[in-house]
């Protein structure tokens, strides 16, 4: 008999369910659901981002205040002794770099790299390695150490990992899983204290660490955003972080400007990324290949290089190539004064010498000072042109050029200097320039550094 004959088809009017084995049937689901805001699991999580917000602003602002005195001492010591602070400069990168190295290695560098990989890990003893209390209290002090002797570095990055550690160690505290969301929204916050920009915060959130919009968390981001945002407003004021730059450039003339600044600005930033990987490729392969009485001597001399470079840089610069470049930047800006021709160069190569050297320090107000400094540059070959224009365009490419994060470069930029009349130019620049980094290295810099951790 064939199976066609045999077997037995139900008609449209039967009832399918009925033929399934009693396990199969569905049940009456007889829970009853109540609402999302009766459950104690809902407010714990939304009690940490609230309080990890609160105490991300507090120490963002008492990070703030930490770094501008200890920069402040760092000039008056070389008012008082330029030749001095050259040695102390050699110094303090020999000392820092290697107590790093000895006793927490995860702290090196701008620590954007380690949340990145922290959010990607999945071990609780690894993610604390990377962003735990003891190595972001490494990194806060010794970023401050850098600063103190000169280093050519920023706190903004070392802000984002006490932000992403701060939600991390309250969320492990209060049990809660599924931690990279918290890492994402205390990244977030920390960015949106540092600068002062919320809606940088944001997107810095969405375009660098996640890489993706990530829907389920981004009310909690802007949450821990806007608290984070407010406290340390309420503490260091409601300022703009590089003033009120006035334009005055018609639209078409900026959008020249903003395909003119971009080329050499994203050539610029693509070779300071570059240089950064290889100068850490060539060191980790000196330390494998070097014979073993060099071994011991590679961890001081290489940091004593970099040392070297940067006292040289600010003693040719008159101390512009030292420190974040925060105050020069904002003078420049809000002024309309040019700087001087070698600054930006200069900078450029002192800020990736503190980075290579393996200093905890960040990457994002040095880099925003080079391309202000390439600006001025730039702004050298166009005699008619508005220099403060100039400037902001040349500011935003090269940020956007060295992160390959147009968006944030973008909005950062537009945040800090309330600078509205050159919307559509700033977006053409940092995509432009962003768009060339991308076709002249292979990968994002922050997330091929995360790749050492």
């Amino acid at each position: 008999m064939t199976l066609a004959t045999t077997a037995k088809f139900p008609d449209a009017g039967d009832n399918m369910q009925e033929s399934d084995p009693p396990s199969r049937q569905r049940q009456p689901d007889t829970r009853s659901f109540k609402p999302r805001w009766l459950y104690r699991g809902f407010w714990r999580r939304k009690i940490v981002f609230i309080l990890g917000a609160c105490l991300i602003g507090l120490v963002s602002a008492g990070f703030a205040r930490a770094a501008d005195f200890a920069q402040q001492l760092f000039e008056h010591a070389r008012a008082a002794s330029p030749l001095l602070v050259v040695v102390l400069t050699v110094t303090g990168f020999v000392l820092a770099a290697a107590a790093t190295t000895r006793w927490f290695p995860t702290s090196r560098g701008s620590g954007i790299p380690q949340v990145i990989a922290a959010r990607r890990t999945v071990e609780l003893e690894r993610r604390a390695e990377l962003i735990g209390g003891r190595v972001t209290l490494w990194k806060i002090a010794l970023t401050l150490v850098g600063l103190l002797f000169g280093a050519s570095i920023g706190r903004e990055g070392p802000t984002v990992q006490v932000g992403a550690c701060i939600m991390f160690l309250l969320g492990s505290y209060a049990g809660l899983r599924k931690p990279q969301g918290l890492v994402l929204a205390g990244a977030a916050a920390g960015i949106a204290a540092a600068f002062n920009t919320p809606l940088a915060g944001i997107m810095f959130a969405i375009e660098e660490m996640a890489k993706s919009y990530e829907k389920r968390i981004s009310g909690l981001i802007i949450a821990a955003v806007v608290v984070a945002g407010a406290v340390s407003v309420s503490l260091l004021g409601n300022y703009k972080y590089f003033g009120h730059a006035v334009i005055t450039t018609s639209f078409t003339r900026a959008m020249t400007y903003a395909v003119i600044c971009s080329i050499p600005c994203g050539l610029a930033g693509s070779f300071f990324s570059y240089a950064l990987l290889a100068a850490g490729k060539a060191y980790r392969r000196g330390l494998s290949s070097a014979p073993q009485h060099l071994k011991r001597y590679l961890p001081y001399a290489f940091p004593a290089l970099c040392g070297l470079i940067v006292a040289v840089s600010g003693l040719l610069t008159a101390g512009y190539a030292n420190g974040t470049g925060y105050e020069q930047t904002k003078l420049a800006l809000e002024t309309g004064q040019a700087m001087p021709l070698w600054y930006g160069p200069l900078k450029l190569m002192a800020t990736l010498a503190s980075s290579a050297s393996g200093l905890p320090g960040g990457l994002f107000s040095p880099s925003l000072s080079v391309g202000a400094g390439l600006g001025s540059v730039i702004a050298a070959f166009l005699p008619t042109g508005d220099l403060s224009t100039i400037m902001l365009l040349s500011t935003a490419a090269y940020f956007a050029a060295v992160v390959q994060s147009p968006l944030t470069a973008f909005v950062i930029v537009t945040e800090m200097t309330v600078s509205n009349d050159l919307l559509v130019p700033l977006l053409a620049a940092t995509f432009i320039a962003a768009g060339i980094s991308n076709f002249l290295t292979r990968e994002p810099l922050y997330h091929a550094l995360s790749q050492q951790f």
